[in-house]
């Protein structure tokens, strides 16, 4: 069976568990799977990235050594000009129009926004940045959904929704048995304290 490709973006200041929950789900399930998964850190250039909260991240492969994704994952974190006019919103719009499946995690969204990929669809992100995705022209804010299947795009609120997202990633381009599978193998069954 044919091999899966995903490139999860990550830069300075991006948020750690927006895209280290994806990653654990996508890369345990490489373990269910007939087919290949091969997931890849991307990052502008091949230096450590510091996340948000601090934690060092050696990236894979940098965009101009990225071969063409199946999927891709756009993490939040601070908003910097990569979500709005820099190499991350370029790099989008070119994954996007060669048919790369186009999946994010909290304010990952407004980049997406504004490649424009969000015009005439649903979409969600993070609460505090809501009213951020609602500025943009055409698109239809979902805030009470955790993730959201626009068909050739899927946003995620934040830290678990995305790890929900991943979830359905897996029984969306595989099925719903194996991702059970992996769901049960990184038991993820939250039953928040509070």
């Amino acid at each position: 069976m044919a091999g899966t490709r995903i490139a999860i973006a990550v830069w300075d200041g991006v948020e750690e568990l927006d895209f280290v929950g994806p990653f654990e789900v996508l890369t345990a399930w490489n373990g269910y799977s007939e087919r290949d998964i091969e997931v890849a850190i991307v990052a502008e250039r091949a230096d450590v990235v510091r996340c948000a909260h601090g934690l060092r991240v050696l990236p894979d492969v940098t965009w101009d050594e990225l071969e063409h994704p199946d999927v891709l994952v756009v993490p939040g974190g601070g908003m910097t000009p990569h979500h709005e006019t820099g190499a991350l919103v370029d790099n989008v719009r070119k994954l996007a129009a060669n048919g790369t499946l186009m999946t994010s995690v909290c304010t990952g969204a407004l980049a997406y926004a504004n490649a424009g990929l969000l015009e005439g669809k649903p979409a969600t992100t993070h609460w505090g940045a809501l009213e951020g995705l609602a500025a943009f022209d055409g698109v239809e804010v979902r805030a009470d959904e955790r993730f959201v299947d626009a068909g050739e795009v899927i946003t995620a609120q934040g830290v678990s929704a995305g790890i929900d997202m991943a979830l359905y990633i897996v029984m969306r381009l595989d099925s719903a048995e194996v991702a059970a599978k992996v769901r049960r193998y990184i038991q993820y069954d939250p039953k928040p304290p509070v």
